[in-house]
């Protein structure tokens, strides 16, 4: 398969509304059916997370830990899929609901992108399990990580987990030498931040750090290898303004465009 068919045009079409379309002020917290299901009513491409459950199920959900976005704490990975579809979002009576649950409402209306959360611990269960998923689905869906193991984990094993028609891609910015990065080892930063990875990750596309525009890593990508860069995420007129520069598509929040 030619590179070109794994960079679809709906990859970069629309608008993609971070963690869906949410608001807290009208309880549509992010990762959740209501916020879903705005985007949707808006003609917006959807930019989800997902985590590891404790019996293996993939969850639409950003944190590692309950604690920011649910009245519990503690890992999410503690806890069952039946058990977190029933912890409520704060704010909101959205439960948190699995990958299947989330395509299954939004009905490939509009595309999905789903980002891989990693500890970067070479624990490839979660990806194989979206893996699984997306094979299941005929919606327009693509898949992203920070992990660039993750990424190349799936990219080796594409045909036999059923994503050969799958866009992978890598989501990235210019630093990591801050919070949680700057436990990683130097040599992984330093890896990650100059796109070392490249001949292992061999991304379909890029989601790149709307802050660190203009960079030459989303420039020679987009440029020389025909990469679609999207850029995150997109929070003002001055971010998107940039985007629109250097960039194919904005992964927004906080308005509607």
């Amino acid at each position: 398969m030619n590179a070109q068919a794994l960079r679809p045009a709906w990859l970069t079409a629309r608008p993609i509304a971070h963690r869906g379309l949410h608001d807290h002020a009208a309880g549509r917290i992010e990762n959740s059916g209501s916020a879903a299901r705005a985007a949707v009513e808006h003609g917006f491409a959807i930019e989800c997370d997902v985590q590891l459950s404790a019996d293996g199920e993939a969850m639409v959900f950003h944190d590692f830990r309950l604690d920011r976005l649910t009245g519990e704490s503690g890992p999410v990975r503690a806890r069952s899929a039946a058990v977190l579809s029933r912890i409520a979002l704060a704010g909101s009576t959205d439960g948190i609901p699995t990958l299947p649950e989330f395509l299954d409402l939004i009905g490939g209306r509009v595309p999905l992108v789903v980002e891989i959360k990693s500890a970067f611990d070479g624990d490839f269960r979660l990806a194989r399990r979206t893996a699984e998923i997306v094979a299941a689905s005929n919606a327009p869906v693509a898949i992203k990580s920070f992990d660039p193991a993750v990424i190349a984990h799936l990219r080796e094993n594409r045909a036999a987990l059923g994503v050969a028609n799958t866009p992978l891609g890598i989501v990235a910015e210019a630093d990591y030498s801050h919070g949680d990065w700057a436990a990683l080892p130097k040599a992984t930063q330093v890896d990650l931040a100059n796109f070392l990875h490249y001949e292992r990750s061999q991304p379909d596309f890029l989601s790149w750090r709307v802050r660190d525009l203009p960079h030459p890593t989303p420039y020679l990508c987009r440029t020389a290898l025909g990469m679609p860069v999207m850029s995150w995420t997109v929070r003002t007129p001055e971010q998107r303004a940039l985007a629109a520069l250097w960039a194919d598509q904005m992964v927004f929040e906080g308005f509607v465009p």
